[in-house]
């Protein structure tokens, strides 16, 4: 999943992006209010974490002007401020949650999941079975045959993205742009590497390449 992070104390910002990349996020980190909204209104991402002071536009007005829009990707703030009304300003212009600086790393990671898992819908479920393959989304747990599969943070984004479509056809640029963030100038070939790790750690069978086209994940028959 996509994340956005607009964060303008710079060492922070790059800490939580490290932290989440290692979670199997794709991550993007702006340091503007402006450039945030810009940038969150420009391309999709399944949540934001924005902070209220900011240069440019504050978080208020950046998070106002998305609920304006329509958008209603979740948004957590951060704020140094501590104060009931804070809070009440936060989440009246449409936030989703509310974190007070200094937090723990912890706690954001177990909002943010939270948050993801809301936006699924209340009865939508983090495990996606698929044949004998069972891939629990919310405890990142991947079992084949009733045996847990071990995987790395960026295999796992990857599968996740073919097993949230089964049976349909993903396309290489979907992959990247869902598990590799914005900034990614590598070779786009990167996405064979992980198909052919899966396919080692899985079973070939389990995911078809439709040449000129992507990637489905297919039961084997």
């Amino acid at each position: 999943m996509r994340l956005l992070i607009v964060e303008d104390e710079k060492r922070l910002a790059l800490s939580l992006a490290k932290g989440l990349t290692a979670e199997g996020y794709a991550v993007d980190v702006v340091h503007d209010g402006r450039e945030g909204l810009h940038r969150a209104m420009e391309a999709p991402y399944d949540l934001v974490i924005l902070d209220i002071m900011l240069p440019g536009l504050n978080g208020y007005r950046v998070c106002a002007a998305l609920r304006a829009a329509g958008d209603d990707v979740p948004i957590l703030m951060l704020t140094a401020k501590d104060g009931e009304y804070d809070e009440a300003e936060g989440l009246d212009t449409g936030a989703d949650d509310y974190l007070t600086k200094p937090f723990s790393y912890v706690v954001l990671v177990a909002r943010v999941k939270a948050l993801l898992r809301r936006r699924q819908g209340p009865g939508a479920s983090p495990v996606h079975v698929h044949g004998d393959l069972r891939v629990d989304t919310a405890a990142r747990r991947v079992l084949l045959g009733g045996d847990e599969v071990t995987l790395t943070a960026r295999e796992f984004a990857v599968l996740e993205q073919l097993v949230l479509r089964a049976g349909e056809v993903v396309s290489k640029s979907e992959i990247l742009d869902h598990v590799w963030d914005f900034a990614y100038e590598g070779d786009p070939n990167i996405v064979e590497v992980y198909v052919s790790a899966l396919r080692r750690k899985l079973r070939a069978g389990l995911i078809a390449t439709v040449r000129g086209a992507g990637y489905r994940l297919e039961t084997e028959r």
